[in-house]
């Protein structure tokens, strides 16, 4: 009993002096609270200025913050695959801040694992079919085909757009929209939730869910049915193949903005605004060609482009922004996952093999990371499908793809908050800049 007051008594007097210590210290500051948080910040500034110098070195040794990295991009490609979107935004924010990478190579590894991630969903939508359609596919290629071209063409508008907007303004649009984004997707989610509920956890057919009806008659949310006999709509894929080598085309004659291209133009010369125009009557005439050859809503063309110009702008493509906009038009859970999967795969593949030809570097670091997202999104898929096969709701996609859009917004903001802040103490220009 001597023995614990003996101690009790020991730990009040270390107590005391130390609260009398940090009380005399606290006293003898001016500005405590600006000061603790000018050392936090400088900390976090000099932490990031190391490791962009040790992203430098043209090998990328597999470290420990490589590894961890690794790790993180498996779950991020796990709760990606479930919604049929990409990734990006978390993918990048992972290598840049875990694994020390600039942002330029972290772009790069993106693609590479965007695509590897899309694979097995693209495979696997390709097989399951819808029992009211028949034969159809869950993928609806008449969106995808409508979507590309000026998909693509958005991205590229978003590219000079980004260079043009200062760090401030990208963030705080990249923030609005996705808080937009992610509180529109987990209202559809909830919503979906108690229509399946209130149903009996029926399932829905493939197709346009007609929220905006008249009748305001809601379908069942889940396939009764599928059907394993793979069955491809070749014309519609011949199509989309030749938009495909269209645009690639054009992205090897132009090059990058660092002069990097097959031929030698002078970075935004003559010649680079040229090929980079025809981009515009290249898209119109594919979205042209099949708006008058299907009958489709031309509001698909005009969200894709919207997607693709945010997403060239915040720098991570297209398909994780034009998912919640396909739920907000009464596009159905599985097919808007299962359409977002191919016109992932179908931009990723494209902004992978750019990078090969225009001589990237950790190729064959690029193709671990997406060995390891494609191991992850078909463990993440497979996992998905069997919760939606037991608990009978196509919700849980749409909650994958809230979650995916919440950690996007939070990561992101945050990253380009702290480069924000960076440039305004060092005294850095902050306003527009012309694109070359």
């Amino acid at each position: 009993m001597a023995t614990m007051q003996q101690s009790n008594l020991k730990c009040l007097i270390f107590l005391l002096i130390f609260l009398t210590t940090f009380s005399c210290s606290f006293a003898n500051e001016e500005k405590p609270i600006f000061q603790v948080f000018n050392r936090f910040f400088n900390s976090t500034i000099e932490w990031r200025i190391q490791q962009k110098a040790q992203s430098k070195e043209h090998r990328l040794n597999f470290s420990t913050p490589v590894l961890l990295a690794g790790f993180f991009c498996f779950v991020a490609s796990s709760i990606s695959s479930a919604g049929g979107i990409g990734g990006g935004g978390l993918f990048i924010p992972i290598l840049t801040i875990i694994a020390g990478l600039d942002l330029k190579t972290a772009s790069s590894f993106s693609a590479f694992m965007v695509t590897g991630g899309s694979i097995p969903n693209v495979v696997s939508y390709m097989f399951i079919k819808n029992k009211k359609n028949g034969v159809k596919s869950l993928i609806d290629y008449d969106i995808a085909l409508l979507s590309e071209p000026c998909m693509l063409l958005g991205v590229s508008i978003g590219v000079i757009c980004n260079i043009m907007f200062p760090e401030w303004l990208i963030t705080i649009m990249f923030a609005v929209f996705l808080a937009w984004s992610t509180f529109k997707t987990f209202k559809s989610g909830i919503f979906y939730w108690k229509l399946e509920s209130r149903n009996g956890n029926q399932k829905l057919e493939n197709g346009m869910d007609h929220e905006a009806s008249d009748e305001g008659v809601r379908e069942p949310l889940l396939i009764k049915d599928t059907k394993c006999k793979l069955d491809i709509p070749w014309m519609k894929l011949g199509a989309l193949t030749i938009i495909w080598f269209s645009f690639f085309l054009l992205y090897l004659l132009r090059g990058n903005r660092y002069g990097q291209g097959i031929i030698h133009i002078e970075t935004c010369g003559v010649g680079y605004w040229i090929i980079s125009t025809a981009q515009i009557p290249l898209a119109v005439i594919f979205t042209s060609w099949t708006l008058y050859r299907r009958e489709i809503k031309l509001i698909f063309p005009v969200m894709a482009f919207l997607a693709g110009a945010l997403g060239g702008i915040f720098g991570i493509g297209g398909g994780m922004l034009i998912s919640p906009l396909l739920l907000q038009v009464g596009i159905t859970p599985e097919v808007t996952a299962a359409t977002c999967s191919f016109m992932v795969f179908f931009s990723s593949t494209m902004s992978a093999f750019q990078y090969v030809l225009l001589g990237m570097d950790h190729i064959l670091s690029a193709i671990y990371f997406s060995i390891i997202c494609f191991v992850g999104s078909l463990i993440g898929l497979v996992m998905l499908q069997r919760a939606v096969e037991k608990y009978g709701r196509a919700s849980l996609i749409v909650f994958s793809v809230g979650l995916v859009l919440a950690l996007s917004t939070v990561l992101m903001t945050g990253f380009g908050a702290v480069d924000v802040l960076r440039d305004y103490t060092n005294g850095r220009y902050m306003g527009f800049k012309l694109p070359c």
